[in-house]
């Protein structure tokens, strides 16, 4: 299977290293000229639990990509969410009757977005427990293991969605099919409403966070925020279970070191976060529904205001 990975960020960078390495045709879709430029340099780097590797996968501009006309099978999405729909408009003209399409990218609502692109049996949702962070451009830190979640949108997209976690499974991302990929959706929308906004706004690691006083009773009205909407959206998260999953993620072992995507593009890069399609996107939706989410609505602001303050 061709496959291409539009984001060739920490977590692109890691999937692609993995079905690389299984034997997959692999090539990166990136914006990032510093990324670009030390991928095709030095290939693709990256310290493994402290093992070093380097794999060379081809990486090319979206612009690039269309012009080259190159057929995949499978793009799999994982721009940062307010980049998607200026992706998939450049690759256009490599989607076709055969393109599927898989979104494994944080926040809610993606699928509404590519469905402009593909119908929707050729669209497949996923949701990744990976983490992946980045020591400079085309330099990866990875530590620990994970597992994605995976779910056709529509009956007819099965088939090929299973395929997808078959060589998924080869190349050790640790796959399953999911028959209620919205719950996991909203359940991880919900742990990084609380660790990637609030590692951000306070810059500390998900371990330093899980110590702190406040944790717990910061952790439990966010966790109830968002379940207050997922509720309206007919999605009933199991609180208590979010609540254990958030504490044993925040504990200080290796995966209590990492540092959330949020805090890494923000903090480390200066870049823009995607807190308008996690805190925010639930303080939006809550807003429709006429309930309150005051912890959401204050956390999207104070990451709004740092964003003002460290992007120049």
């Amino acid at each position: 299977m061709k496959i291409a990975i539009a984001g060739a960020g920490a977590l692109g960078g890691r999937f692609g290293l993995y079905l690389h390495n299984a034997g997959n045709s692999i090539t990166f879709i990136d914006r990032w000229k510093a990324n670009i430029e030390a991928i095709r340099k030095n290939g693709l780097q990256a310290d493994l639990d402290g093992k070093h590797i380097v794999a060379n996968i081809p990486i090319y501009t979206p612009e690039e990509v269309a012009e080259r006309r190159e057929h995949f099978d499978l793009i799999i999405a994982l721009t940062k969410a307010p980049q998607l729909s200026s992706m998939f408009d450049v690759l256009k003209p490599i989607i076709d009757e055969n393109t599927h399409i898989l979104c494994l990218m944080n926040g809610l609502g993606h699928e509404d977005v590519l469905s402009n692109y593909v119908p929707m049996e050729r669209i497949s949702l996923g949701v990744t427990m990976w983490t992946a962070g980045m020591k400079g451009p085309g330099f990866l830190h990875l530590i620990g293991n994970g597992y994605i979640q995976i779910e056709n949108l529509r009956p007819e997209g099965k088939d090929f969605t299973l395929k997808v976690i078959d060589l998924f499974e080869k190349a050790g991302l640790c796959p399953e099919y999911s028959e209620n990929v919205h719950y996991s959706i909203w359940r991880k929308a919900c742990i990084n409403g609380v660790v990637n906004a609030c590692c951000t706004v306070l810059e500390c690691n998900m371990a330093e966070l899980g110590s702190l006083k406040t944790f717990e009773p910061m952790m439990s009205q966010i966790i109830s925020e968002f379940a207050l909407v997922a509720h309206e959206e007919g999605v009933d998260l199991d609180q208590n279970e979010l609540h254990q999953a958030l504490v044993k993620a925040c504990e200080p072992t290796e995966i209590g070191r990492h540092y959330p995507s949020m805090y890494q593009d923000l903090i480390n890069n200066h870049r823009y976060t995607e807190i308008d399609y996690i805190d925010g996107a639930c303080a939006r939706k809550a807003k429709q529904y006429g309930v309150n989410t005051p912890y959401c609505a204050l956390l999207t602001e104070l990451v709004h205001a740092k964003e003002e303050l460290l992007i120049k």
